[in-house]
């Protein structure tokens, strides 16, 4: 995925919009970009024939100076005209996001190590675990760590604490990077299109303790992983991105958890990386990602 240009004598962003399908859209759009001395670097988009609905991402370079604030109000008349849901984001500062993480790392490591090489872009403002295990690691990159313990009787209060938290580090996405509590109903919609979690795929599925013994023990040939955005149903949320690896009858339980352990964080590393490149759009319980 291609990164955004950007020069000392411009500022960029990048405008996300969708509305039902009609002609003009692109010309009109580009059109009040260019008489605000806009360059385009990037643009992708795409009409779902099943709803007509017409989804685009525009990614530009404007004269410096010429804010966020400007340009939303430049392009206020064509949002009007089609009925636009838009998204304009500065890409001069860096995303923020928390992780959320149980016992397994492999998938916050991951991160972490992307993020320091340069390849994934964003401040990671908070890692919180309902264990104790992530701390050392949270410690050495001197990232705030929080330990909210949940059980039945205290989950609603604790997920309070996560929605302040995340209020007061003013962050733009929550990664459950193999955080095994499940979040509530009431959670799951108030951050909805903020949580990206990141589960096993199976042929067949295997769910509960163990799922890579479980489809050790029934000779699958095929495993996976598929991250994915948070609701209220459980791991069905729509899609980002998925991978598969295949496997044999030779390799072992362990060798099956190697595999997931590495298609899982990959898997979630790239959903994380286009949707804080904006390149994620929802279409109702589905997604479209431009690449």
């Amino acid at each position: 995925m291609p990164s955004e240009p950007a020069t000392s004598a411009t500022d960029a962003f990048i405008l996300n919009l969708t509305c039902t399908d009609k002609p003009g859209i692109v010309s009109a759009v580009t059109t009040e970009l260019a008489e605000r001395g806009a360059n385009i670097a990037e643009s992708s988009q795409f009409w779902d024939r099943g709803t007509d609905r017409f989804f685009m991402r525009i990614a530009f370079a404007a004269p410096a100076g010429l804010g966020r604030d400007a340009i939303a109000k430049a392009i206020e008349p064509v949002v009007s005209r089609f009925d636009m849901k838009t998204r304009l984001v500065d890409v001069s500062r860096a995303p923020r996001i928390v992780i959320m993480v149980s016992k397994f790392d492999h998938a916050l490591r991951h991160l972490l190590y992307q993020i320091q090489v340069g390849w994934l872009r964003a401040e990671v403002v908070a890692i919180v675990s309902n264990h104790e295990d992530a701390r050392r690691l949270a410690e050495i990159d001197a990232i705030p760590f929080h330990y909210i313990p949940v059980t039945r009787d205290t989950k609603a209060e604790q997920e309070e604490k996560l929605l302040a938290l995340v209020r007061e580090t003013d962050a733009d996405l929550v990664v459950l990077a193999r955080y095994m509590q499940v979040l509530s109903d009431n959670l799951s919609k108030r951050l909805f299109g903020k949580v990206i979690n990141i589960h096993h795929s199976f042929l067949p599925s295997f769910k509960g303790a163990k799922p890579y013994h479980q489809a050790h023990g029934r000779g699958v040939k095929l495993i996976g992983a598929t991250a994915h955005y948070v609701t209220a149903d459980l791991d069905e949320g729509p899609i980002i991105e998925q991978e598969v690896e295949r496997v044999t009858h030779a390799m072992t339980s362990e060798d099956f958890v190697a595999v997931g352990r590495d298609v899982e964080s990959r898997v979630l590393a790239r959903a994380v990386k286009m949707h804080l490149e904006s390149r994620v759009m929802l279409n109702g319980q589905k997604t479209v990602v431009f690449a």
